[in-house]
């Protein structure tokens, strides 16, 4: 089969790998219909290099048909239509069980000391193959893959793969009530959503700040209030508090991460890695504080007193100073983590099979061939074309 695979940094390639096959007897093998490429992803492309190996498969937003069951699946069957989580979950454990299917305690990548594994996301998360890829194989095919209707385009279901549930995570993790006000920072394709989800669940005044024009214009007509961080520079987090009654929103998503701009230091130190043998370079993306930290420090700036801070963007490193006493005096709520996919699928579902209020189906920017991968993540990372989101179609 044909299927995206890493490199290099910024060096992505379609090759000939062997097809998956069923290895346990729960397992399904999906013939991947559509497969996004992530914001995440282009930390592959471009600094988490010391953990992949040459010929990784990437990709871990896939939705397809099911192709071949093993013998103990009793959920599907070949020809049903599913999405498939980013996040590997057994869906029986305690963590899951608790609604925190990226804890995964089956499938905890432990000699690495961290969470769920993912797939198509380097040996930190279990060296899983990806889903930007003709074929994939799944396990815990009775519990993981989400059974979606035949007949919408692949558009309307796609982003139940990390998408949605990361920026309903993000939202619910804010816990904005119907009628607050909530800033988003990054109106990529998470705080975009985001930003539409906040409204579609009450929220009365959302902001948006980002620095590309044609995020800004995205979300002013999804009716969000955009901010560019160009024109405001450093008196947004004045400019925020105007517009929210001089006391700041009562949350703030961060969904920027370390892809944030204007910070040399740290991305110097992302570079200096791509320098460095592997082993070197993997204690150094452990321990050192390469992380970019403008969006959170603004969070913790704007956000009012007794609010509360979501992250959804990801975050690297391990010792990045932190703004505690600030935090602590502004009794500041913090939450994270991993969306945890299957925890928020039946709150989802019901808003994509009937109408369209999140505007998934003309979500993507882009759909372009699987054969067109290497150009379409350079286009992404460069942020040329509009592009805004790209679907994968093998």
């Amino acid at each position: 089969m044909k299927a995206v695979t890493w490199h290099g940094k910024r060096d992505v390639r379609v090759d000939t790998v062997p097809d998956p096959i069923i290895k346990d007897p729960t397992d399904v093998i999906v013939k991947i219909t559509s497969s996004g490429i992530c914001g995440s992803d282009l930390h592959l492309y471009e600094v988490l290099g010391p953990f992949l190996d040459e010929g990784d498969i990437l990709g871990h937003e896939p939705m397809g048909v099911v192709e071949e069951v093993g013998a103990e699946v009793t959920g599907l069957s070949a020809g049903d239509r599913v999405v498939v989580p980013f996040n590997v979950s057994c869906g029986t454990c305690f963590m899951c069980g608790e609604g925190l299917h990226s804890q995964c305690e089956t499938t905890q990548v432990r000699d690495q000391g961290m969470g769920a594994t993912l797939f198509g996301y380097t040996k930190l998360y279990g060296s899983m193959p990806g889903g930007q890829a003709e074929f994939l194989r799944v396990p815990f095919g009775n519990t993981l893959p989400i059974k979606v209707p035949h007949g919408p385009a692949d558009d309307r279901f796609v982003y139940l793969s990390d998408v949605l549930p990361t920026a309903w995570q993000a939202v619910e993790y804010a816990g904005v009530k119907e009628g607050g006000s909530l800033v988003v920072l990054g109106l990529g394709p998470i705080g975009a959503m985001a930003a539409r989800i906040a409204r579609h669940r009450g929220a009365e005044k959302v902001i948006g700040v980002d620095l590309v024009p044609e995020r800004l214009a995205r979300a002013k007509a999804d009716g969000i209030e955009a901010l560019d961080l160009r024109r405001h520079g450093k008196k947004l987090a004045d400019h925020i508090r105007d517009l929210t009654g001089g006391r700041g929103p009562d949350a703030v998503i961060d969904a920027v991460g370390m892809e944030a701009h204007g910070a040399p230091v740290g991305k110097f130190a992302q570079q200096v890695t791509g320098l460095l043998p592997d082993a070197v370079a993997e204690k150094l993306m452990r321990t050192a504080g390469v992380d970019r930290l403008g969006a959170l420090h603004l969070a913790i700036d704007v956000v009012r007193r007794g609010g509360t801070i979501s992250l959804a963007g990801v975050y690297g490193g391990m010792a990045d100073p932190m703004p505690l006493l600030t935090m602590f005096d502004k009794q500041i709520q913090l939450r994270m983590g991993q969306a945890n996919v299957k925890r928020w699928v039946d709150d989802i579902l019901p808003l994509l099979v009937d109408d369209d209020p999140l505007g998934v189906d003309g979500f993507a920017t882009h759909r372009v061939p699987l054969s067109e991968a290497p150009q379409a993540y350079e286009m992404f990372q460069k942020k040329q074309d509009n592009a805004i989101k790209v679907l994968l179609q093998p």
